[in-house]
């Protein structure tokens, strides 16, 4: 009995230890949805930025859908990531929500393609999330909405 009792007694710390760490805190939690970054990776690159690290790159403006939206070129991006344009074959977009797309280069060095951080009226809508693809002018597929990481592919 005695054994029996002992094995319920770990039995239930450990499942109050798993259920305690599979829950994080909620300053865990709003740490990271109150500053959410964009990872640049390919190869041995890899730097993260904020809203912050973008709105200090030269700012742009790009029109989709009667929205204007506010953000930094693609090229300008890579420039300052230390990625050489003329070396890059394509660019994957990954979302939050698991969608990614894949661009190629072409697509995104006219001066009007940029990774926009806001609209001209304020924030991106809750639905955009931090950090969205604009394309004047291209079907709604490709202004990725989400995103999190653009895969830089060599």
């Amino acid at each position: 009995m005695k054994r029996l009792l002992l094995l319920i007694l770990v039995l239930s710390i450990a499942l109050l230890s798993a259920c305690a760490s599979a829950n994080p805190t909620e300053d865990q939690n709003t740490s990271s949805e109150s500053n959410p970054t964009l990872v640049i990776s390919g190869g041995e690159t890899s730097k993260s930025y904020t809203r912050s690290d973008l709105e200090a790159l030269p700012a742009t403006q790009a029109a989709f859908k009667d929205v204007t939206y506010i953000g930094v070129t693609i090229a300008a991006l890579l420039e300052d990531a230390g990625i050489d344009p003329t070396q890059v074959k394509a660019i994957k977009a990954v979302a939050s929500d698991g969608y990614s797309l894949n661009y190629d280069i072409s697509q995104l060095l006219a001066d009007d393609i940029i990774l926009a951080y806001a609209r001209a009226d304020g924030d991106l809508a809750e639905d955009d999330g931090a950090f969205r693809m604009v394309l004047p002018g291209a079907e709604g597929k490709l202004n990725a909405r989400m995103l999190v990481e653009l895969q830089i592919i060599k």
